[in-house]
């Protein structure tokens, strides 16, 4: 691969991104973070659908957007036109493209614009019949046989889903772990952010605040979180939860059913989709992570242990890496693990020194293994 030398250091890169959609996701996240922190090369983003929340982000921060407006889960012949008429135009001497549509639908237009150096990007854990959509399986099947001839390299984030995937077909040789990174000037320990959220939900500070910032999904099982929840009240524990995400209010009737059922309504604050994660990470006391699959590497994990607040997690994707022993892994899809690990991490919480000690070595954690500073360069190493 041929670099211009740029102000007498490593050569500027041209870098074409190409994802399914810029919506409020962790592989999007990841993109904008990796685009906006990366000051050395030239990025350009491509989504097959629409800008949703990091289009106008990525706009702002002076980044090139192209939104092609594809119809969800459909390849659109015109749609296809565009994108090889803008790879052609954009010439770039590298194309990452991001998730598996995104993999298969510009991974070949890129090929067949001339791009040699295709890097495909893997988000994903698993696929579980009858819980994955039926057409993403297809295309990761098909994307497997694909992978011997399309990409140049094949970058994951996790190495349980780099395993998985390779037991699926992809070509083993190709594939590059590069964990998820994260600006920790963002999250960071903040006292004031932390009794103001907590002043917000009326929660004081004798009362152990338990949180999980997921969407309401069947991959993040949040019926199992409830039914650990359940077990805890039932115990006579002192708690209040926080749930925070798409979905997690009110209006929600499966989950208020869920709730209501289990009888621990009057234990949680449903916050629904907040935009100052950083602060609500900071208000909690211990996160919770009760995805039952689909996870690959679980941003909100590394996000709440940033901020010093450890986590109890399913063994899901890379979380035992990420938490190590900062915090509680317990099996998926298991609530009374589940309200085990919560009832000792509680157990701990109420010891100041031990809490305090444990908050220290999440965030040290977070800093050592994966700050923005050695994504971007993981990146730029493969790249080049």
């Amino acid at each position: 691969m041929c670099f211009k030398i740029y102000k007498g250091s490593v050569a500027l890169i041209n870098i074409l991104h190409i994802i399914t959609g810029l919506s409020d996701g962790g592989a999007e996240a990841v993109l904008f973070r990796l685009c906006v922190h990366d000051q050395r090369d030239r990025h350009t983003v491509i989504s097959l659908i629409n800008e949703g929340k990091y289009g106008r982000l990525l706009r702002q921060a002076g980044i090139k957007v192209y939104c092609l407006g594809m119809p969800k889960g459909k390849i659109s012949p015109a749609g296809i036109a565009c994108l090889w008429r803008i790879v052609r135009a954009e010439k770039p001497e590298v194309v990452q493209t991001w998730m598996y549509h995104a993999d298969l639908i510009g991974g070949i237009t890129a090929r067949l614009a001339g791009v040699r150096y295709v890097f495909w990007g893997i988000r994903h854990s698993n696929l579980m019949p009858g819980k994955s959509k039926r057409s993403t399986i297809w295309i990761a099947r098909l994307c497997a046989v694909l992978s011997h001839f399309v990409p140049y390299r094949i970058i994951c984030c996790s190495r349980k889903a780099a395993l998985i995937h390779q037991e699926l077909g992809y070509s083993a040789r190709k594939f590059n772990i590069i964990p998820n990174g994260y600006n920790l000037e963002d999250f960071m320990p903040d006292d004031r952010e932390h009794a103001n959220i907590r002043d917000e939900l009326w929660v004081d500070e004798d009362t152990p605040l338990i949180g999980m910032v997921a969407r309401f999904n069947p991959q993040k099982d949040h019926a199992n979180l409830i039914s650990a929840l359940g077990r805890l009240d039932r115990n006579g524990r002192k708690f209040r939860c926080a749930l925070i995400g798409i979905g997690m209010d009110s209006n929600n009737e499966k989950l208020i059913k869920l709730l209501t059922t289990e009888g621990v309504k009057e234990r949680i604050c449903l916050l629904g989709r907040r935009t100052d994660i950083p602060a609500v990470m900071n208000a909690l006391d211990i996160h919770v992570l009760s995805s039952a699959y689909g996870e690959a590497f679980p941003n909100v994990l590394a996000e709440a242990m940033a901020c010093g607040t450890p986590c109890v997690t399913t063994d899901v994707g890379d979380a035992s890496e990420i938490v190590g022993d900062t915090g509680w892994v317990v099996p998926p899809s298991d609530p009374e693990k589940l309200a085990s690990g919560l009832d000792a991490a509680l157990d701990e919480w109420g010891d100041f020194k031990a809490w305090d000690e444990r908050q220290k070595i999440a965030r040290q954690r977070i800093v050592e293994h994966f700050s923005l500073e050695k994504m971007v360069k993981a990146y730029r190493d493969v790249w080049a």
